[in-house]
């Protein structure tokens, strides 16, 4: 039979965490999470969807394997540390490489939602996450005025 597995193995639901607010040594103005998975099973991904208030954002960050980041509702930026900025729409996926610092949050009159998705390491005790100081009010005016819209043509 064609997709049926012999192993014993079954489904398993996985309890939704409540919705947090997000930690304001990690973000400025009013960030929501609503985690949907933490690496669940074999698998090391985790899974969020983050819910930002108009103007805010991450502080700079890096994820040891990535992050790719998905828009479904309102409009946000994404600004890496030498100032590549993109602008997110709903429908949206940018990508970050493992290392790369970057910042991302709403524009300033638009609440944003986004599902972020990065990999986790499977080692117990990995940092994942690397955190730094937050985006100034400066670093996010520039990147408001100087975002683009790209699109990969892989």
């Amino acid at each position: 039979m064609s997709g049926e597995h012999t192993d014993g193995a079954s489904m398993v639901a996985l309890t939704a965490p409540p919705t947090a607010k997000a930690a304001a040594d990690r973000f400025t103005g009013d960030v929501w999470v609503d985690g949907i998975t933490n690496g669940a099973g074999p698998g090391c991904a985790r899974l969020a969807t983050v819910r930002f208030s108009p103007g805010a954002r991450t502080a700079w960050h890096c994820h040891a394997h990535g992050q790719t980041l998905h828009v479904t509702d309102g409009q946000g930026l994404i600004q890496t540390r030498d100032g590549h900025t993109i602008v997110m729409r709903p429908g949206d996926t940018v990508y970050t490489p493992p290392g790369v610092w970057h910042w991302h949050g709403a524009a300033p009159d638009s609440f944003m939602t986004h599902l972020a998705l990065s990999d986790s390491s499977s080692e117990a005790g990995a940092i994942d996450v690397e955190w730094d100081e937050h985006v100034s009010d400066d670093e996010y005016d520039t990147a408001k005025s100087g975002g683009e819209t790209e699109r990969s043509t892989r």
